[in-house]
This record gives C-alpha cells, structure tokens and sequence, in this order.
C-alpha cells in the first residue's frame, strides 16, 4: 500500500504553514504553499493510523456487542478552526491529525479497553497525554469519551517516528450523543461540535450527555450535577419541547435517507471519501482500494478546496470496514439521527407521564 511520506520540510516549516492558513488574507501563492504543505502533512498520518486500527481491531476481537473500530483524518477546515482558537497550537505538535476509534457496548467494555493500552508494557508507542472525559465530562457541551494520545514508534517505519496519534475509546451511547451534535450543529450551520452556536442547543445537548450519563452509572456533567437522574429527564423534556428537537431531527432523518446514495458496497475496500452536501442532503461515497491511497487523498483534498471556495459541502476520508459499519461509526456524514432521537424521545414521554 502507497502511503504518503513524512514531508521532507523543516517542522518550522510546517508550523509556518499552519499559521499562513489561519491569516485572514494571506496571499494566493502564500495561501497555495501552505495547503499543498499542510496536505501532505496530514496525509503522512495515515500510515501510524493504519497500523494502530490493526492492532485495535485485533484487540476488540475479544469484545462482545459488535465493537466498531474507524479511523479518519481529520478535516482540514476542522484543523484550521483548531489552530484559530488555540492560538498556542502548532500544526506539528496538534494531537489529533490522525485519529482511531473504539466503540463499544458498555462502560466496562471501555474500562477494559482503556486499561489494557493504558497499562500495556508491549505497545512500542509513548503514551504522552491522556483526558478522560468520562470521569471529567466537559461542563460547557457535555463531551464524554477517553482520549489517548501517543507519539509513534514503529522499528520497520522509523520515519513515521514521532507523530502524534490520537485513540478515543467510548460507548456507543456517547457515541449516538456526539455524532447528533454533529449533525444537527451540521444541520444549523454552527459548530456546535466546537461548542459555539446557540446556547440553547449547546444546553440542550449538555442535558442529555448528563441524562446518558446516569443512564450509564457515570459521572453527570458539572453544571448539571445538582440535579438527579429524573430531575435531568424533566429537564431534556422541557428543553426538548421548546426547540421542537425531536420532530426537527426525525424529518431531517428521513430526508437524508430518502435520497442516500452510495458508489459501491463497500465490501474489500480499505478507504471511503464521504462526500456530506448538507443543503441538498446528500451522501456521495468513493471507495478506494488499499493500493488508491494517494488518489484517495488526491481527491480529499480536491473536495476541501471545492468547500473551501464556497461549496456546500463536507467531505472526509475514513476508514470503518464494510458499508454498513461506516453508517454507524459516521452516523453524521448521513445525517443519521435514528438512535438518538429513539432514546430521547423514550426518555421525553418516560419524564412527562
């Protein structure tokens, strides 16, 4: 499989880049420079992702309740918004370029998961940070999910040495949770993923983390923490009927469902380039094989700068596994909000009887 090379630039260099992109007017050939460099920075994070998904999913082998395991480069606009609002951030020392994904059916399946790479004497990469946003849920937006962050080591591919990868591990409560921010934040046209947009729906979702929380046996999200696990429900359901949620997320649901379309099955492909236009509601996938990595991130990069120049459009480059494992590991690209809205709407009529 051709993978992408670590650029031959100095990391002065592609820290240069990163700042050029987050300049209100930088010159086009400025602006052209820093892209192409910021790319192929991205893209050589696909060789560590591939190996560490390798080993998770030999791991999750083990587990019950059908784990996922997914791995994506991260968007570029997603980078830039990042470096924007850390301005201390570098774009070589940013952890989450290349990012792997568990989910799993419960919280002690994540336990085990969390304990067996947190404890692992065998793993050759160093764990260098780690966030447990479980035990610590984010107060402001109710994020929930255990973040491990290495530096990558691998003797067979020492020029890969030193990259930063990012691996989350969470249930798939959190997971339903966080890809229905996504889509709905996609939806409104606010980053509410990035915890800006309207605060009502900011609260709203804040809500129900602390609700899947009790739900879960786990810790309530702070701001929410005086309140019981039925006070909580009453609250969703309240905050549920002035934003009229539920009726908004079931219609965008069937919408995006109803003229979903996809190029291939999915089946013996390694990466899918997930083409989201939110104004149309429509899906595109491309499937690549294992040697089509290249085009792959080729044409990546080809639909940021469609979006980058006004285009309604998301894309991203993953990988899952077979179609209907991409579905469900990247539910928001559908704008799939099917279980979420199940679950609370359960939870709503539960709270108003």
């Amino acid at each position: 499989m051709a993978f992408a090379s670590v650029p031959t630039e100095s990391k002065s260099q592609i820290k240069k880049a990163g700042s050029i992109l987050v300049q209100d007017n930088p010159s086009p050939k400025e602006l052209e420079w820093a892209r192409d460099l910021a790319d192929r920075w991205r893209a050589c994070h696909a060789y560590p992702i591939n190996t560490f998904q390798a080993t998770l999913r030999t791991k999750l082998r083990r587990y019950p309740h059908n784990p996922i395991a997914a791995q994506r480069l991260k968007r570029m606009p997603t980078i830039v918004d990042k470096l924007k609002r850390y301005p201390a951030m570098k774009l070589t020392t940013m952890q989450d370029i290349g990012g792997v994904r568990a989910i799993l059916g419960s919280m002690n399946d994540v336990c085990k998961l969390s304990g067996e790479y947190r404890n692992s004497g065998r793993l050759a990469h160093e764990l260098i940070d780690q966030k447990d946003y479980i035990q610590n849920p984010r107060s402001e937006d109710g994020y929930r999910s255990v973040h491990l962050i290495y530096r990558y080591r691998n003797k067979q591919a020492p020029g890969y040495d030193g990259l930063r990868i990012e691996l989350q591990i969470r249930t798939k409560l959190q997971h339903i949770w966080a890809t229905a921010v996504e889509s709905m934040g996609t939806f409104l046209g606010q980053a509410l993923k990035s915890r800006q947009g309207d605060q009502e729906w900011l609260d709203f979702f804040a809500l129900i983390s602390s609700a899947f929380a009790y739900r879960e046996e786990c810790v309530a999200v702070p701001r929410f923490a005086d309140l019981s696990g039925e006070a909580t429900a009453v609250a969703v359901a309240d905050a549920e009927r002035r934003l009229g949620a539920l009726s908004m997320m079931r219609g965008l649901s069937v919408a995006a469902d109803a003229i979903y379309s996809s190029r291939g099955s999915g089946k013996g492909w390694s990466y899918h380039l997930i083409v989201l236009n939110s104004l149309q509601r429509t899906v595109e996938i491309r499937a690549y094989d294992r040697d089509s990595f290249r085009q792959a991130v080729a044409d990546y990069g080809r639909a940021e700068a469609q979006a980058a120049n006004g285009g309604s459009i998301e894309p991203v480059l993953v990988s899952a596994g077979p179609m209907d494992k991409l579905r469900r590991a990247y539910p928001n690209f559908f704008l799939d909000m099917d279980d979420f809205v199940k679950i609370v709407d359960g939870m709503c009529t539960a709270a108003r009887t």
